[in-house]
């Protein structure tokens, strides 16, 4: 008697197991179906790649034109670590003036060289895919910067490259760093440390372009006067931004 009581209250509990269960198993997969914010994808994409081609146009605009590095303290390029760490013995043997031009070539460098980045970013941008493009837009403040510098740092890195050595070769900066470096006075304080000036110039120039991205997505993400079309509008104003890094 006793077993076929609990056989009997063992079901129950089965049976009401899998009717609890049930609602939430179909709310699960109804909400893992939908497209994110109910959006349609085609709308999704369509969105994200106005929202990226307005923030890349901007970003290139901002960077490639004279003095968009320079004049600009977040993401000026300044000397090699081991120069500012040499500058006030540089200086005092009267190489302060070589170090301010060279400084000065670097960030010309990289604004002549950022306008090349447009293009590519458009070439990454039609490679997008639906499942990229869910992820930016639930994504943090800067998915879109960060999808962009995992598709296109490398074809950026070589663009960039030959145009920033001939700008660091038309303005005397590889002749000035050279000469820095192999000054007698100067060798005991560089230590005879090499590396690759054009390398360096390119990091920081992208360095400084992905960030100023970063801060037009950052705009258009949370700022509705920054939305300027309906379809950003209905993509980014409809849907909750999170919050940023």
């Amino acid at each position: 008697m006793s077993r076929s009581i609990v056989v009997i209250f063992t079901a129950v509990l089965l049976s009401a197991f899998c009717l609890a269960q049930s609602p939430l198993e179909q709310i699960w997969r109804r909400a893992t179906a939908r497209p994110v914010s109910g959006l349609a994808d085609d709308k999704i994409t369509a969105g994200l790649r106005e929202a990226l081609k307005v923030s890349t146009t901007k970003a290139v605009a901002t960077t490639g034109r004279p003095d968009g590095f320079l004049k600009n303290e977040t993401i000026k390029i300044l000397l090699p670590q081991k120069l500012r760490n040499a500058r006030t013995g540089l200086s005092m043997i009267g190489m302060g003036p070589q170090l301010e031009e060279l400084e000065v070539g670097m960030n010309r460098a990289a604004e002549q060289a950022a306008p090349e980045a447009k293009q590519i970013f458009l070439n990454a941008l039609m490679q997008m895919s639906i499942n990229d493009a869910r992820g930016i837009l639930s994504g943090n403040d800067t998915a879109a910067t960060d999808y962009f510098r995992g598709k296109s740092s490398a074809d950026l890195a070589t663009a960039f490259k030959p145009i920033v050595h001939r700008s660091l070769q038309n303005v005397g900066v590889v002749q000035q760093y050279e000469q820095l470096t192999q000054n007698s006075l100067a060798t005991p304080l560089l230590r005879n440390q090499k590396f690759d000036l054009d390398d360096y110039v390119v990091g920081k120039a992208l360095d400084g372009l992905f960030y100023m991205l970063g801060q037009e997505e950052k705009q258009i993400r949370r700022n509705p006067t920054a939305q300027t079309s309906a379809i950003l509008k209905e993509v980014f104003g409809s849907h909750p931004q999170p919050t940023g890094r």
